[in-house]
């Protein structure tokens, strides 16, 4: 059986914790940054976990990470 390939959108975006989760970036903070508050900003910056429901298609989409 072939190997499996990883899906390398999905490579760059999210990281896989040592419990099993994945852990991703925030959106809304590329661009039009001007209208959004400090506050906002700064809290963006933080990873954020992904919800309990899409772990398993992350699972598929990065059986190697």
């Amino acid at each position: 059986m072939p190997k499996m390939k990883t899906n390398r959108g999905a490579a760059k975006r999210f990281k896989r914790t040592a419990s099993g989760g994945f852990k991703r970036n925030q959106s809304h903070r590329r661009h039009i940054l001007t209208k959004k508050s400090t506050k906002r900003k700064r809290q963006l910056r933080s990873p954020s976990m992904v919800h309990d429901n899409d772990v398993s298609m992350l699972n598929r989409l990065l059986p190697y990470c």
